[in-house]
């Protein structure tokens, strides 16, 4: 019997400027690898009759909403799922559209690896340096520039080479071992999931096969032990344990029976009793799993509190430093305040300062007195109360955080904390 590694679970995006084929790309992605279900395939095929198309258009397959349609753009993040003989993808098709940014860094927040595209006739955009640079301002690491509609420049190896030689002079040097160059045509097929026959100057892996040996992200159990509180409970007499439960989430890391555990931001220290999975004990759980955790102490443990490893705790702030990309419609000041989220905690935060503003045709960090719709910032905040916090460079996801307007609730800013 012949058997398959699996190499896991790969979530990826595409992002590019508008216009760029996203949706075509991965149209002819989940076609090739036979994923469209022959009775979706044929209503797609007549929908496509309906607009004046002479074969299947292919970013049907992705764009789901009417308002999408109509307009022939990409406006919300639409997910997919498929799968191969060697691994199974989770795949987000972003919106290209300046307007929609937000959506863009929605879907890059969960991503492993990010697919951008350029249009091959009009190379590098402005809209294509901002989602790479928002992609890894969400913590992608690995980046897929794929040149689209080869085809419709002749195939020519000039001019793919002259829009790898423009990408990479605004990419830092430390970030370029994690680039890859594809030439496709994502219409026609060539480099997606097939190599095609019009380029027999490139001879590197197609898309599909790049994404196929993609490295996944840092395991979350090598990190030190994260459980953010959800709820608090007293599940009296349940599989034989008495007292208060903490339920939520392992971050990252691994937690066994008879471990001691911080509570932060308190700094008080407990042991672990037990751990719950449903109606099983557990004598381990870890990253991704989530569960019920019972203490030997009576500590006063509430919702947003961080249970945390005691011999590499998190630092307590209560200021931050943070990069963030601005979501809302209403520019913001010095002086503004918001509600902060980090994990399960809430707290009031004061815009102490804008520090500096990305210009996106330079690349460079510029003075700014206020930030808007699109900016990505670095600024300072003030927090009301102390919480515990882990700078994305070395933590990942625990270094995330949402700012959201006090009176309607509504998302405005989102991003990664420095220090």
């Amino acid at each position: 019997m012949i058997t398959t590694q699996d190499h896991g679970l790969l979530r990826f995006i595409t992002c590019g400027s508008v216009d760029d084929g996203k949706s075509t790309l991965i149209g002819r992605l989940l076609l090739d690898t036979k994923s469209v279900l022959a009775d979706a395939l044929s209503a797609l095929e007549r929908t496509s009759r309906k607009r004046g198309g002479q074969t299947l258009d292919l970013s049907l397959i992705t764009d789901g909403l009417q308002a999408e349609r109509e307009q022939g753009i990409t406006i919300d993040v639409a997910y997919r799922y498929f799968a191969t003989g060697t691994r199974k993808y989770i795949l987000g098709d972003a919106p290209g559209h300046e307007q929609y940014t937000r959506n863009m860094v929605t879907a890059a927040s969960t991503a492993d690896l990010a697919v951008i595209l350029v249009d091959a006739r009009k190379g590098v955009l402005a809209q294509t340096r901002r989602h790479t640079m928002l992609a890894s301002l969400m913590g992608v690491r690995q980046f897929v520039i794929a040149v689209n509609k080869m085809d419709l420049v002749g195939w020519s190896r000039d001019v793919f080479e002259g829009i790898r030689e423009a990408f990479l002079a605004f990419v830092p040097d430390r970030e370029r071992a994690d680039l890859a160059f594809i030439p496709l045509s994502a219409l026609l097929g060539d480099s997606v999931v097939e190599p095609g026959e019009h380029m027999p100057w490139y001879d590197g892996p197609t898309l599909l096969g790049l994404l196929e040996r993609a490295p996944l992200a840092q395991e979350g159990r090598e990190l030190p032990f994260r459980f953010p509180v959800q709820w608090v409970c007293l599940p009296a007499g349940a599989a034989g344990l008495d007292g208060r439960g903490y339920a939520g989430r392992v971050d990252s890391g691994e937690l066994d029976v008879g471990d001691e555990l911080m509570v932060m931001p308190s700094g008080l220290c407990g042991r672990v009793r037990a751990i719950r999975l449903g109606e099983e004990r557990l004598t381990r759980c870890q990253a991704g799993q989530s569960v019920m955790l019972f203490l030997e102490e009576a500590i006063d443990i509430g919702r947003g509190d961080l249970l945390a490893s005691p011999t590499a705790p998190p630092a307590v702030a209560t200021g931050l430093t943070a990069r963030l990309c601005w979501l809302g419609e209403k520019p913001a000041r010095a002086g503004d305040r918001f509600l902060l989220r980090h994990g399960t905690r809430d707290v009031r935060a004061r815009l102490k300062s804008v520090t500096s503003r990305l210009n996106i045709q330079t690349l460079e960090m510029e003075r700014a007195l206020r930030v808007a719709m699109n900016d990505i910032v670095e600024v300072a905040l003030e927090l009301q109360a102390p919480i515990a916090v882990d700078c994305f460079e070395a933590h990942g996801a625990r270094g995330a955080v949402i700012l959201m307007d006090e009176a309607s609730n509504e998302t405005v800013a989102g991003g990664l904390i420095l220090a």
